[in-house]
């Protein structure tokens, strides 16, 4: 397969399917907004990278009534989808283009309360991740966090095999519950959309506890894996001093 980049097509598909395709989308949501070092009426900013649907969003500025929010995508359909699922907000919230493998956004980042992300990260390899988490724990406030949801490599052959296997299987149990028929199943596989069966160049997820030590060496306090399923995680790491 062609080296590629993430294209507005995929963004079509992500949200025709993503409601099964990210095993327990709800219980990360919650685990993010759990995770916020801040109380609900603290007025600090939040910085999402990849915003996608604005569903996080949305979340976090019901959770903080008095943050402030910039969601940050490279997609065109999904910003214009998060700004219309957030327009009633008003100027608590501002949507904008952005490419993460370039600098030219970590300006936004300066001072921020929390930077978010949800599967948007592991489109970097592994030297960008971790000149990532050094760049935000510069710029993050003191007492802050960065808190991520996203895929992780396996270290392992047995391990790429179950989180293929429990993939489908959260992908078939969703699609029953929610449509009660496999059609959004058939179409997760008919897109190839599991990684841990089609590696796509796209994605370039790096292992969870290489990335927990980056996070250490960055400066990151309390890192940790706080939720797994199916080769997603949820972990991330706080700035002392607040």
């Amino acid at each position: 397969m062609s080296e590629r980049e993430w294209n507005e097509s995929d963004s079509h598909t992500y949200r025709e399917i993503a409601a099964v395709a990210v095993p327990r989308r709800d219980e990360q949501i919650a685990a993010l907004v759990a995770l916020t070092p801040f109380a609900a009426g603290d007025e600090f900013r939040i910085v999402e990278l990849g915003c996608g649907e604005g569903l996080l969003a949305v979340a976090l500025l019901q959770a903080f009534p008095r943050a402030l929010y910039v969601g940050l995508d490279g997609s065109d359909s999904m910003r214009r989808e998060t700004a219309a699922r957030l327009a009633a907000n008003g100027g608590r919230v501002e949507i904008a283009a952005f490419d993460l493998a370039s600098p030219g956004w970590l300006p936004r980042a300066k001072g921020a309360g929390l930077i978010v992300s949800s599967l948007c990260v592991h489109h970097l390899d592994g030297t960008g991740k971790r000149t990532l988490f050094a760049a935000i724990f510069a710029r993050l406030a003191p007492g802050g966090a960065l808190l991520l949801a996203d895929l992780v490599e396996p270290a392992r052959s047995e391990a790429r095999d179950w989180f293929a296997e429990s993939w489908d299987r959260s992908v078939t149990e969703q699609s029953i519950a929610r449509r009660g028929n496999d059609h959004l199943q058939r179409r997760f596989d008919a897109e190839h959309w599991n990684h841990y069966r089609y590696p796509d160049p796209v994605d370039r997820p790096s292992g969870l506890f290489e990335q927990l030590s980056w996070l250490r060496e960055a400066g990151f306090s309390g890192v940790d894996c706080f939720w797994m399923c199916a080769g997603h995680a949820v972990y991330g790491g706080y700035k002392p001093g607040r």
